[in-house]
């Protein structure tokens, strides 16, 4: 009978051979060796390392340095020849000359220099100095009214260019269609309201009264004529400040001393309810420079209120 020999190995993939077996144990064996070696060596003891000295320098970076060349010595400067100042020449002097002596002025050049002083620029030089001293009411406080014979002292408290009475119907041009922007691109579009007034006009304005004295007195719608001429530049002011604070209204009443020549002599705030002093001086220094008419009349005190309302 023959032989015939076999593997001796299974046919079912999920056996293990005896190769696969083998190599498992040689695995084990040698992961068991070297973690055993992996857990001494971290506690044998090591040698200390050996630190250079940091001073000593190489020799071959020390070629690499390169020497600095020595630089020249600064030439030495040549003495400079000093050369003579010049005498400073002696300067002539000059004569003195005796201020010359004002000739006394004639009858004539005196009468001369009086219609100049009230023309002309003179009379304008007057004018700036009114305006300058108007800014200081200090001189005009304690100062009483005149009551000599020959002022008169009018009260215009029913009778103001812009009273309390101008915000009723008096025909002319009503509040409620004024804009209330204060802008100041629009100030030369706007046009101020008119008030009614009560003093007399036509022939009952034509009536003059005389002093004893023979002078006329200043009649009253010649002042309320004065002040509606001027009523503008009076709300310019108002409305300048009015744009800084729009809470500025009120009541202002201003005294005026009228002189026979047209000119106000004296003028100041008997009371005011702006409480706003920069305004009230500029009010001053705007009725210091209205002019009246000049004629034979006396002097004449006028107590004139002013309302002041935003519109």
């Amino acid at each position: 009978m023959s032989h015939i020999d076999t593997w001796n190995e299974p046919f079912l993939p999920w056996v293990e051979s005896e190769n696969d077996r083998r190599f498992k144990r040689i695995l084990l064996v040698c992961i068991i060796v070297f973690s055993i070696i992996g857990l001494i060596i971290p506690y044998l003891p090591t040698p200390k390392p050996v630190q250079k000295d940091l001073k000593s320098v190489s020799p071959r970076l020390a070629q690499l340095v390169l020497e600095k060349k020595k630089l020249p010595p600064p030439p030495v400067p040549k003495a400079q020849k000093k050369t003579p100042k010049p005498k400073p020449k002696a300067e002539k002097k000059k004569p003195i000359k005796k201020p010359a002596k004002k000739k006394a002025l004639t009858p004539k050049q005196k009468s001369a220099q009086k219609v100049a002083a009230s023309s002309g620029l003179v009379a304008l030089s007057d004018e700036l100095n009114d305006l300058r001293d108007s800014f200081d009411l200090a001189e005009f406080e304690d100062q009483p009214l005149s009551k000599s014979g020959k002022t008169k002292t009018q009260d215009f408290s029913n009778q103001s260019v812009i009273s309390s009475k101008a915000l009723k119907s008096s025909g002319g041009i009503k509040t409620s269609r004024l804009s209330k922007s204060t802008g100041g691109g629009k100030l030369a579009s706007r046009s101020t309201t008119k008030v009614s007034s009560n003093i007399a006009t036509g022939s009952a304005a034509k009536k003059i009264k005389r002093s004893k004295s023979g002078r006329t007195i200043r009649p009253e719608f010649e002042i309320e004529q004065v002040f509606q001429k001027n009523k503008g530049a009076i709300y310019s002011i108002y409305n300048r400040a009015l744009r800084k604070d729009p809470t500025l209204q009120g009541k202002v009443v201003i005294e005026l001393t009228i002189a026979p020549n047209g000119r106000v002599i004296k003028a100041r705030i008997l009371s005011s309810d702006l409480h706003n002093p920069k305004l009230e001086r500029k009010l001053i220094a705007r009725v210091k420079l209205f002019r009246f008419k000049p004629g034979n009349t006396e002097q004449v005190t006028v107590k004139y209120p002013i309302d002041f309302l935003p519109s």
